[in-house]
């Protein structure tokens, strides 16, 4: 999964936001905040960041840093368009602890970035990021403090170093906004072309379903990527979720190991959140496509030993075939 996403399912439920602080005074309930944009305040106005939009900002603050609502402060004035509740924005973002003020290592602005952010200043989960990401403009970079309540609850979350009680630090770079997305295809048009020197033969069923065959000879060790149906759809973009139909071959055994196509159902998942050689055949590449992708160990299942089930050896060069039906 993209970082960002990941670290919001690994949220809390949160049933309940409003209630007393330690101090006796009353904490904000969040349908006070779901109107309109988030205030600013003391907190948040002290944290100090530097650097140019787009690059890793360099975050200065004094922890333990505690607040009772999401705080909000614009670093940097963009011009472009205004985000608004519902929009899913393009972003680069870091995460600090607010409690100890470290940084939470699934930051952005690395080879996964930038990402897709749905805002949503309703959700029950991960509501800060949205709070201090919405009422941005585009070319933005905006910090928000955001309290355990408003991140992931009063659990934490701590295989990222939060522990129960401890808020997050937020720094986004507004992108860009994504416009809405076409519902994914039923299936892709075209006849494919042969993927060429170096990849193995293809048959395509009536449904679109890939017969692979394997050549006999060396097992390839380079990644190499072929497009043989071009498609007029979105791109695909680094942190997009995308709707695809996939057929996977252990080129060392040639057996299939996994077929979206023989559960006659598409799969669902972000671009950062599968093995870099399938990432990097689909990043780029536009909806109503489909590309053949041979994928070495190393790009593959190779770093993590091969599969739990022992389909895909530690060594082993896979090929896969991809349908780019949709990008949600």
């Amino acid at each position: 999964m993209n970082k960002l996403a990941g670290l919001a399912v690994c949220a809390s439920v949160l049933l309940v936001v409003s209630g007393c602080a330690s101090d006796g005074t009353e904490e904000i309930a969040v349908s006070e905040l779901a109107e309109g944009c988030t205030p600013s305040g003391e907190v948040v106005e002290s944290i100090t960041v530097a650097g140019d939009f787009g690059q890793r900002p360099e975050v200065t603050f004094t922890a333990p840093l505690e607040v009772i609502g999401t705080q909000r402060a614009v670093v940097i004035e963009g011009d472009g368009e205004l985000v608004e509740n519902g929009d899913d924005v393009v972003v680069d973002y870091a995460l600090f602890n607010s409690t100890t003020g470290a940084e939470i290592e699934d930051s952005g602005y690395d080879e996964f970035s930038p990402t897709v952010l749905r805002v949503d200043t309703a959700a029950p989960v991960f509501l800060g990021v949205s709070l201090t990401t919405a009422c941005s403009s585009v070319g933005s970079r905006v910090v928000g403090v955001i309290p355990a309540a408003e991140a992931f609850g009063a659990e934490g979350a701590p295989e990222f170093g939060l522990e129960p009680g401890h808020g997050l630090v937020f720094i986004v770079d507004v992108i860009s906004i994504k416009p809405p997305a076409e519902p994914p295809l039923d299936r892709i048009e075209g006849e494919a072309s042969e993927p060429g020197e170096g990849f193995p033969s293809i048959e395509y069923a009536e449904s679109g379903e890939p017969t692979v065959v394997i050549p006999e000879g060396e097992v390839p060790a380079e990644f190499a990527l072929s497009t043989v149906i071009t498609g007029t759809g979105a791109e695909v973009g680094a942190g997009d979720i995308v709707v695809v139909h996939y057929h996977g071959v252990n080129w060392n055994t040639g057996e299939v190991f996994d077929s979206s196509w023989s559960r006659n159902e598409p799969a669902t998942f972000p671009t950062g959140g599968v093995i870099p050689g399938f990432r990097d055949g689909l990043i780029g590449q536009t909806v109503g496509s489909r590309v053949v992708i041979v994928i070495p160990a190393d790009l593959g299942y190779g770093p993590s030993g091969g599969t739990g089930d022992g389909a895909i050896g530690a060594e082993d060069t896979i090929v896969f075939v991809v349908d780019i039906l949709g990008v949600q």
